[in-house]
């Protein structure tokens, strides 16, 4: 070999060890700096399954997780509901859609909660939040809107069926947003409830695009450690700005599939019995003694009716009464909390007037100021200390749910104190649930 060869051999060698350094080096600085990262590749991702890995990543913020993740959701097909959609046997049912079938603890098993659902659309959301929060010692209420299709009734009625805690309002509305029909409809519910035989301690209302952070467990231990026997009806006082809600009169319009609230010129009288009106969430945690008086009651009778031509009158209803105590002269409302404030972690919601404050902003899209989640939302709400989180849109954002519901039933499981069935997994044993752990 000549000297030209040998330094052109020589040369080549050096390169590639330097190469091989190089790269030692910096798989070693990702592997030690975003030890899931390197798992990501657009390329490779399987996004008719999602990894546990990604969702787990996505948990905690990790860079490469959201652009997987937003080119997972852009190649997402949906899954069919088979069984909801066309008449399927029951027990299919239950096995199929991952419903638990059994109290997992004693102390669940000892303390009934009732739910309120109102829904108009969004049949997988649906399913995915009813079986999240379904446990056999409940009782639930559906509210389906009137106005919905056919076939989603239908659907609804082919899920419903199959449970006997399970039924649909005996009494639906033509549901408006921001009008009397959206109380009227929790109200309806509420009369089914009473004369249940299943003798829950509290009930919660929901819409269709909620879904649990803490599990049955979790809120169970919640309202016995900090309301113990009270209501959880965040407010405070009517704001001025608010006012304009209760002094003039409002009307519902509902034509050719177009639903809202109007003003008229017309001004209201004042509240009976001179009641101070508050304003506060539309969510509520009530306990039974407290809706039997909501029925019962003179006083709230009186503020219903009184209450039918105002704007969104579910933000003034229920926190107006849960603050009624003896300066007006009458008994408290049962479990009445009068300076609670806008105490009770119920739902975590992202409102864009927050942004900066309470959160960093919406990762996804806002719908009349409230957040729509999306990945990068993940994080923030597995944190939030609320009971439930506000507003989902699987077919929008499908991986936030994926990973959402996935977490939520390995936690639920976890916290089980009864032989598991295998039904009721998601998916085995595997990195996600170490993640958990």
């Amino acid at each position: 070999m000549n000297p030209l060869d040998a330094t052109k051999s020589g040369f080549l060698v050096c390169i590639a060890v330097c190469m091989f350094i190089y790269t030692f080096i910096y798989l070693k600085d990702t592997l030690s700096e975003e030890p899931s990262e390197q798992k990501f590749n657009a390329n490779i991702a399987e996004c008719g399954f999602y990894p546990d890995e990604l969702c787990s990543a996505l948990f905690v913020g990790k860079t490469a997780a959201f652009k997987i993740g937003n080119f997972c959701q852009n190649t997402y097909q949906p899954k069919t509901l088979s069984c909801i959609q066309t008449s399927c046997n029951c027990s299919m049912v239950l096995k199929t859609l991952h419903f638990i079938t059994r109290p997992l603890s004693d102390e669940e098993g000892n303390f009934s909660l009732a739910y309120i659902i109102t829904i108009h659309k969004e049949l997988e959301m649906f399913v995915k939040l009813l079986r999240a929060i379904y446990m056999p010692q409940n009782i639930y209420c559906i509210h389906v809107d009137e106005k919905s299709p056919e076939d989603y009734k239908a659907a609804v009625q082919n899920i419903v069926k199959c449970f006997e805690n399970i039924f649909i309002s005996s009494k639906r509305e033509n549901v408006v947003y921001a009008g009397f029909s959206r109380l009227q409809a929790d109200i309806n519910c509420m009369r089914d409830l009473v004369h249940s035989k299943i003798q829950w301690n509290y009930v919660i209302n929901l819409c269709g695009q909620d879904y649990p952070i803490k599990t049955n467990k979790d809120i169970i231990q919640y309202i016995k450690s900090k309301w113990n026997g009270k209501n959880m009806t965040p407010g405070v006082v009517q704001p001025l700005h608010m006012k304009h809600r209760t002094q003039v009169s409002y009307r519902e319009y509902v034509h050719s599939g177009m639903s809202y609230v109007y003003p008229t010129k017309n001004i209201k009288a004042k509240p009976p019995y001179n009641l101070t009106i508050y304003f506060g969430s539309a969510y509520y945690i009530l306990t039974r003694e407290f809706v039997e008086f909501t029925l019962t009651d003179a006083r709230a009778k009186d503020l219903l009716e009184w209450s039918r031509d105002t704007y969104s009158p579910d933000e003034h209803y229920w926190v107006t009464l849960n603050r009624l105590n003896e300066p007006y002269g009458f008994k408290d409302a049962p479990g009445a909390t009068p300076n609670a404030d806008w105490e009770g972690n119920i739902r975590a919601i992202k409102w864009k007037d927050q942004e900066g404050t309470m959160h960093k902003g919406c990762k996804g899209h806002y719908i009349r100021d409230i957040c729509v989640y999306g990945l990068g939302d993940l994080q923030w709400i597995i944190e939030s200390p609320h009971l439930f989180a506000n507003k989902f849109e699987p077919a929008t954002y499908p991986l936030v749910m994926d990973c959402l519901e996935r977490r939520y039933r390995l936690k639920v499981l976890h916290q089980a104190e009864v032989p598991i069935e295998d039904h009721w997994r998601f998916q085995e044993e595997n990195y996600f649930n170490m993640k958990l752990n």
